[in-house]
């Protein structure tokens, strides 16, 4: 935890501000909707209030040429969630994923493929993927709405397969009066016990010169943010046939089958951001058919990790010699028809040492994720708008770029047990070259009552004690991994539109659209960095040398659910000096090797020439769009002509160390058609009908066959594919809305998708041979078994002998699905208030609610997943069948039901809101402690149903100043991880935090 004099300095400043008053303008086609919230000022609607954000949203959806969902501010900076993924969580269709309980992720209609645009330009984000700027690197309070676009019009930039996120700002030219406005919050994290800052103001004015209208618009906001959340990990992917095992006294095991314990994690996720975000726009129109505007969107962001790994590892040598205290019931269901029976697996129990079976196992292990993401993001956008009688046109040009920087130095210790030997001693009992770095320590673990609790066994003779344990003298240095991985993303883009006027000239076309756009986006990646992994106790320096860099982990992993068996007392090189002086702490690491036996040196940081990539990409566009209405018809009908050339540059490495540059190029033309046909039936039915398609391209890292190496003999590799082809996607959807009272609706809509080519990810699994405690692996190029080698991977238990480094490992790729998938999918939508029954309700015609509900379903898709080779072994025994089992793997990340409900209150400057967000189980490759498939059986993981429920108040003190409070994950609902299915074997567990954010607004 950080304390900056940023944070201090606000949380102990008052405000006292005179800042005069706020309006927003519509765009003069749309209609006003009733409500009392609402001021009308000729075409303008000052927007203040839940109940006049949600009227005005409405009616912008109501009269757009497309299906789609707003949602606005309710006031200067003030959208219904602090984050961006949280407030498009409100949309009907719309679910996210969290990273260490904050938004991240966001899927629209099942699908994380989405396009994310700023004022309607494509932005970069700052990894290798397509979807756009990182939504924790904006913040809300700049945002002044956000637009959700599910069936696209010619007009649409190409590339989404679930819908287009268009995050828009503040247009000066709409203010109707000068705009000055203040946010001060703090932020409570109650894992981290710690407060944030969140600071963001905006200014804003228009003005009616002698040389035309001149506006401006200027927004900045700093945040700050600690986010915690434990993710304990339990493998038990080893089968234990019956008859096999025996305890500690020599009695026999069970006469049954069961699946025993095979590794242990306790991982601890700590993240801190600090964003800093600016947006700013002019205008100016020298008359009314002439406007230029110049709009600077940028974001800086540090996201540093501050998390711990501690691991029982090692556990597989002595699962024959420990049995379970208690076992139950898994049952693993079907997959794809077959059904895979039950087994039984360990409980509760413990693991104790068995020396004879293995001098050194299980061990301890502690590991300091200590790193960052340092992100700059930048858009410039430069345009015109102008007309001349019939004609109209916009022409733009815009530039986005993304530059980022992940450092890192993150270590592992290993925990020298003084209760238990070391093994290899010489005649005198000391060690010599050969012993290991490790030694033996017992462990307990209790997998009952729904939660993954493990720790040391303290009724072991084996066990240490708490101060032998905080001894820096029985802690070695294990690994070292220092990075500084570069990622550039940029594009460049050109477009221009035009539309033409015929209304009343051809009867029921109105206009005709047409359009070009340019864009060369790039992206390039550099893998710079060096691994040093060690295994023999000579190569490991004792904590003793660096004593001074040693402190005690986080000992509150029982905080998020009262457990009480964890692993509580351990060392971690200080997280907090890693990251401040990097280089004083990779000194003073460096300084104890060369106190060593055998005193390494650590290697500079350098670029890896086979994990390099420089992927350039071209898109020239062209649309023609006829826009028409006919009676109580209107619609739009057209086509988007897309061609891209790719060129992507990466290195082939030869044996003797010779780099020789590769380049791969690729092209293909897509042909786009859309329709959009909306029926006002009635004054209060709308009917709503679309028909498109679209083309979803893969990412720049699935593109690139370059390859990045870990040192971990159990973490797949993944390498690209450069012959992926873009997925293609035909989307079909009919709704129909019922606006039965002034800011209601009812709707329901359905959808219909085809998919093609859609990316899944395929297993290569490295062979592992009968022999030793876990399996033998091939420790020589080029794993003729399967999988990839990786030099610099530890060999571990995969062995025997003596560890060195270089193994086969499993590979990771993306592949084509050659099959069409199917999905379709309902949404339901209701939204209604009470204002309108003041004169009869008094104080409750302050309530409302909107909710939303979403089903979908999937079919189809040939690609499958394999169970693994340890999948494989207990899936037999579960089902009495021959494997491997397969199963078609589907979409990732894609939940059958949904669901979201919002009561809210607004009246006498009182608004409070509360929001119950729930989701079904989903499949998905996102897991804790860095589980692979391998781990998995072979199978993604099932994340359970979870609900989570936010709420806020605030009150108006004044006419100027509210104050208010938010609290996000107040019921702290876990996250639950399955393998195979929903239910079955409970292999991971997510803890998130609950925050509350307190501050006040002011404005005039």
């Amino acid at each position: 935890m950080r304390v900056t004099k940023m944070r201090c300095a606000l949380l102990a400043s008052t405000i006292a501000l005179g800042l005069p008053a706020t309006a927003f303008a519509q765009d003069a086609e749309e209609e006003p909707v009733a409500n009392p919230e609402a001021q009308v000022e000729g075409n303008a609607i000052v927007v203040t209030g839940i109940l006049s954000s949600l009227a005005s949203a409405l009616n912008e959806q109501r009269n757009a040429d497309s299906l789609v969902e707003v949602i606005q501010a309710e006031d200067i900076g003030k959208l219904p969630d602090q984050n961006l993924a949280e407030v498009l969580e409100n949309i009907p269709g719309v679910q996210i994923t969290r990273r260490a309980g904050v938004g991240s992720g966001v899927q629209i209609r099942g699908t994380n493929d989405n396009r994310t645009e700023i004022n309607g330009v494509g932005t970069v984000g700052s990894g290798t993927g397509r979807g756009g700027i990182d939504f924790e690197d904006v913040n809300a309070a700049i945002i002044a709405s956000l637009e959700v676009t599910k069936s696209p019009t010619a007009q649409t930039i190409e590339g989404s397969v679930g819908g287009t996120i268009n995050l828009r700002t503040i247009r000066p030219l709409d203010l109707t009066e000068r705009l000055v406005a203040f946010r001060v919050q703090g932020e409570y994290s109650e894992l981290s016990d710690s407060v944030s800052p969140r600071i963001s103001g905006s200014f804003g004015n228009s003005w009616d010169t002698g040389i035309g209208e001149i506006g401006i618009v200027l927004s900045g906001s700093y945040a700050e943010q600690e986010a915690t959340s434990f993710r304990p990990r339990v493998d038990r992917d080893t089968l234990v046939p019956q008859g096999s095992v025996v305890d500690s006294a020599g009695n026999p095991g069970p006469n049954f089958d069961f699946i025993g314990i095979q590794f242990l994690n306790q991982e601890l996720e700590n993240f801190e951001y600090e964003t800093i975000n600016f947006a700013g726009t002019l205008e100016y129109a020298p008359s009314n058919n002439l406007k230029f505007y110049f709009d600077t969107i940028i974001s800086d962001q540090e996201r540093r990790q501050d998390s711990s790994r501690i691991q029982a590892s090692g556990v597989s040598s002595v699962l024959f010699n420990n049995v379970p205290d208690a076992f139950e019931t898994i049952n693993y269901g079907t997959l794809d028809g077959v059904d895979l029976g039950s087994i039984q697996g360990a409980l509760t129990g413990t693991i104790a040492p068995n020396l004879a079976s293995d001098d050194d196992d299980p061990n301890l292990r502690f590991s300091s994720d200590t790193g960052a993401r340092l992100t700059t993001s930048q858009l410039y956008i430069l345009g015109t708008e102008f007309s001349a009688g019939r004609f109209s046109a916009r022409i733009e040009a815009s530039r986005t770029t993304s530059s980022t920087v992940n450092p890192n130095l993150s270590t592992t210790l290993n925990f020298i047990n003084p209760n238990a030997p070391l093994n290899r001693l010489d005649a005198n009992g000391n060690p010599t070259n050969n012993t290991s770095n490790d030694n033996a320590v017992p462990f307990r673990y209790d997998l009952s009552g729904g939660s993954l609790a493990f720790g040391i066994n303290f009724d072991s003779p084996f066990a240490p004690t708490i101060e032998q344990l905080l001894d820096p003298s029985n802690v070695v240095l294990d690994a070292v991994t220092v990075g500084r991985d570069t990622i550039d993303n940029a594009e460049n883009a050109a477009r221009i539109d035009t539309s033409l006027d015929l209304e009343d000239l051809t009867g029921f076309i109105t206009s005709v659209d047409a359009g070009y756009r340019y864009s060369k986006r790039s992206s390039t990646f550099n893998d710079i960095g060096t691994t040093s992994g060690f295994s023999r106790l000579f190569d490991s320096p004792n904590g003793s040398l660096f004593a001074d860099l040693l402190v005690p982990g986080p000992s509150n992993f029982g905080d998020a659910d009262g457990r009480t068996l964890a692993f509580r007392n351990f060392l971690l090189i200080d997280p907090d000096r890693s990251f401040s002086d990097p280089e004083g702490t990779l000194d003073a690491i460096q300084a104890a090797f060369l106190q060593t036996e055998n005193g390494v040196v650590i290697g500079e940081p350098s670029a890896s020439p086979d994990a390099f990539f420089d992927i350039d990409e071209t898109t020239h566009a062209v649309y023609g769009q006829v826009n028409f209405e006919f009676g109580v018809v209107r619609g739009n009908i057209g086509a988007r002509w897309v061609d891209t050339a790719i060129a992507s540059v990466g290195n082939t490495v030869f044996p003797d160390g010779t780099v020789t540059s590769v380049t791969t190029r690729g092209n293909y033309t897509e042909f786009l058609p859309r329709l959009n046909v909306i029926a006002d039936l009635t004054d209060d039915l709308v009917l709503r009908a679309s028909w498109g398609e679209d083309i979803n391209r893969p990412d720049f890292n699935d593109l690139s066959s370059s390859v990045s190496f870990g040192t971990s003999s159990t973490a797949p590799v993944r390498v690209g594919n450069p012959n992926l082809a873009p997925e293609t996607v035909t989307s079909y959807d009919a709704s129909l809305a019922w606006y039965f009272a002034p800011a209601a609706v009812l709707s329901v809509g359905a959808f219909y998708k085809e998919r093609t080519n859609i990316f899944v990810t395929q297993l290569d699994e490295a062979e592992v041979r009968p022999g030793g405690s876990s399996g033998l692996k091939d420790i020589t190029p080029p794993c003729e078994g399967g999988g990839i080698f990786n030099p610099i991977a530890d060999q571990g238990v995969f062995v025997t002998g003596i560890s060195e480094q270089g193994i086969c490992v499993d590979l990771l790729t993306q592949t084509n699905d050659s099959s069409t998938t199917k999905q379709k999918g309902i949404e339901v939508a209701f939204q209604y208030d009470l204002s309108s029954f003041e004169d009869t309700l008094g104080f409750a015609s302050g309530f409302g609610v909107v909710a939303n509900y979403t089903y979908q379903d999937f079919s189809g898709g040939e690609a499958v997943n394999q169970s693994s080779a340890r999948g494989t072994t207990i899936l037999e025994s579960s089902s009495g069948l021959t494997g491997p089992f397969t199963a078609v793997q589907g979409l990732l990340d894609f939940s059958k039901n949904a669901y979201n409900v919002t009561l809210f209150y607004e009246k006498y400057g009182l608004s409070a809101r509360a929001r119950y967000t729930w989701r079904d189980s989903f499949r998905t490759l996102d897991t804790a402690g860095g589980a692979s498939l391998g781990s998995t059986l072979g199978f993604p993981t099932v994340t359970g149903a979870r609900g989570q429920l936010n709420a806020s108040i605030s009150y108006d003190l004044t006419d100027y100043i509210n104050i208010g409070v938010e609290g996000v994950n107040l019921m702290k609902d876990d996250i639950e991880q399955f393998c195979v299915n929903d239910g079955a074997q409970f292999c991971f567990q997510g803890l998130p935090d609950r925050r509350i954010t307190f501050g006040a607004n002011v404005r005039f």
